[in-house]
């Protein structure tokens, strides 16, 4: 019988209340014996004096026992809410680890679910990402991955290996018998399809860090053009300094902003022209490499400005699958709008004012759009997959290819079917069917204690 494992499930620090977990075959007589309320109803939350070993009450708690396989590890669970004091859950703790708990590793409730077959691996990932989502994108993402979605997609993929592998296996076991010979390509055929449907999977693996870590949306443009005060609208609040002396941004500043239910990093950089000053310079080369590397791109330009012009280097790096060009000061004595509508007829083109707050949610619109229409981010229902899940898929797909080339080839089937195992192993990786110790603990050492 595996140890019973004991953690804070909340984080730390002060609250109104704290959750400690356990889990494991002597979840019922911790109940019994610090509770004194005999044998607890399963799911039914009890109030109670947690009494130590000692006898000495270290709190009022309410208590919930969870029988196994019926909770969330497949084993016999025991919740116990306490009041949020720190020194309270330390108590607590400690009893535990003397009553013979030992303290729970980063994610093994989880891995305990898994190896007890309440989750696939690639469920298990999703419960930590859950955890982390930070925008609605991320949280739907990582509900989909929980959900089992790619687990059923790659057992799919399974099943359809296994079906060729039977016909390999025919061959193989009965080459006398006359099977028909369409069948050999039959075999090429299907390992060709499965190839690109997991190419398919495997090109998404390109989203998530975009999903879960934020797109990147730089706003560039030439000094004084309005960027600090374009990044303070966007923001709803004050953050980056707005003064009308050119070159008062000097660095890149960022702050996180939602975008259309997607995480974003906001970067306001240095004015872009052409300068002497060496430390100015330096912003300027940041900023070139922030727009080079951005999702997205805001080139915000001074309408008002009838000598505005951008350094050549700075126009070769827009594009208008990714750039928005924001025609800001749109108010002011002299603005010229439609110039610039001219100029950038190509690129998507909001007029603002940061002055009036004239169209900023019509930006916030525009950079949607561009988000949508350029495919910068999946669709909202597409499996996404890590670069774990990818690693294993590009390892399937090399297999299949193998399969279909010495198929065609007419190289003997054991040779085939050999490649069409190592495919159903590599898929295996991902939902955990293939007995992988490393992988394991790869995977659950990123959780956090308590879950």
């Amino acid at each position: 019988m595996s140890s019973t494992i004991a953690a804070l499930s909340t984080p730390n620090g002060e609250s109104a209340i704290a959750l400690v977990r356990l889990s494991g075959g002597e979840c019922l007589r911790l109940s019994e014996d610090i509770f004194k309320k005999g044998v607890p109803v399963p799911r039914k939350s009890n109030r109670a004096s947690y009494k130590s070993l000692n006898g000495e009450i270290l709190d009022d708690c309410v208590f919930t026992f969870f029988k196994g396989p019926a909770s969330y590890t497949g084993e016999d669970m025991l919740e116990i809410a306490t009041h949020g004091n720190p020194f309270i859950v330390q108590c607590v703790l400690e009893d535990l680890f003397e009553r013979g708990c030992v303290p729970a590793e980063p994610g093994e409730f989880t891995r305990r679910a898994f190896m007890n077959d309440k989750m696939d691996l690639s469920q298990a990932e999703g419960v930590a990402l859950l955890i982390s989502a930070r925008s609605q994108r991320s949280l739907n993402a990582a509900r989909r991955q929980l959900m089992g979605a790619l687990g059923e997609r790659v057992r799919n993929f399974c099943d359809r290996l296994m079906d060729i592998s039977a016909l390999i296996e025919a061959y193989i076991d009965f080459p006398e018998d006359d099977l028909p010979p369409e069948d050999t390509s039959r075999v090429a055929s299907e390992a060709e399809q499965l190839s690109c449907e997991i190419q398919a999977l495997i090109d998404s693996s390109k989203y998530t860090p975009l999903i879960h870590q934020g797109l990147n949306i730089v706003i560039a443009g030439a000094p004084n053009a309005g960027k600090s005060s374009l990044m303070n609208e966007l923001l709803g609040h004050s953050r980056a300094i707005v003064s009308p002396k050119a070159g008062t941004t000097r660095d890149f500043i960022d702050e996180k902003i939602i975008i259309d239910g997607c995480f974003a990093n906001l970067t306001d950089t240095a004015g872009l022209r052409n300068s002497d000053d060496a430390i100015e310079s330096a912003g300027i080369s940041k900023a070139l490499e922030k727009i080079s590397a951005c999702d997205v791109c805001l080139l915000t330009i001074d309408v008002s400005d009838p000598k505005l012009s951008l350094p050549q280097e700075t126009q070769d790096l827009l594009s208008a699958k990714n750039t928005v060009v924001v025609l800001n000061k749109c108010d002011a004595e002299g603005a010229d709008p439609d110039k610039y509508k001219k100029i950038y007829k190509e690129f998507a083109c909001v007029e603002t004012s940061c002055r009036t707050h004239q169209g900023i949610s019509s930006l916030r619109a525009a950079i949607s759009q561009l988000i949508k229409s350029n495919s910068i981010l999946p669709a909202a229902d597409d499996i996404l997959v890590s670069s774990r899940h990818a690693q294993a898929l590009s390892k399937a797909k090399s297999c299949l290819m193998s399969a279909a080339e010495k198929t065609i080839k007419d190289i003997p089937s054991e040779l085939v079917a050999s490649d069409v195992r190592e495919a159903l192993n590599a898929l295996g990786e991902i939902t955990g069917k293939t007995d992988n110790e490393q992988i394991l603990d790869r995977v659950f050492s990123k959780f956090c204690i308590g879950k």
